[in-house]
């Protein structure tokens, strides 16, 4: 996987690899989008044909909340708050995995048979009680990798 800062969309990925993130803290069932977004009219062409994804990485864990979703969306202006169209979704996130560290992947659906939206970004739902610690780096990737399983040794190849 690799990370380029035009492609973040909350956050920081600055050069020296330590990733800041989004305080994305909604009271329970308030959207709140990504501090930025991606302008497709001047990246023209990302991903024609492949698969995309947006990867939500925790940096801060988050607490009194009973679940978080990660939403990819697309809108007609760069603040997304108009044609906001969801692209892709993890569905709710229970709190015992947001901790520190932990990634998500979400998929970008293709817009097929459209002209497209313009701007691409990303939004945080809540339920439960508004979280008080928190936040999440989220940025666009062609390629997502897991090199966090492990298998057992000793077993044989057949």
């Amino acid at each position: 996987m690799i990370l380029d800062t035009k492609l973040v969309v909350s956050g920081t990925v600055p050069a020296s690899g330590v990733i800041t993130g989004q305080a994305a803290l909604p009271a329970s069932g308030t959207p709140v989008v990504s501090t930025d977004s991606i302008d497709l009219a001047s990246v023209r062409d990302i991903g024609e044909g492949d698969d995309l994804y947006m990867v939500f990485t925790v940096v801060e864990a988050y607490n009194t909340l009973t679940s978080l979703q990660f939403d990819v969306i697309v809108g007609t202006n760069a603040a997304l708050t108009t044609g906001v169209v969801v692209a892709g979704s993890s569905g709710a996130v229970v709190l015992a995995s947001l901790t520190a560290n932990a990634q998500f992947a979400v998929r970008i659906n293709p817009q097929l048979f459209s002209k497209g939206t313009q701007y691409i970004g990303a939004r945080y739902v809540t339920l439960g009680t508004t979280p008080t610690t928190g936040s999440v780096c989220a940025y666009v990737v062609a390629d997502i990798q897991d090199g966090r399983k492990f298998y057992p040794s000793g077993f044989a190849i057949q």
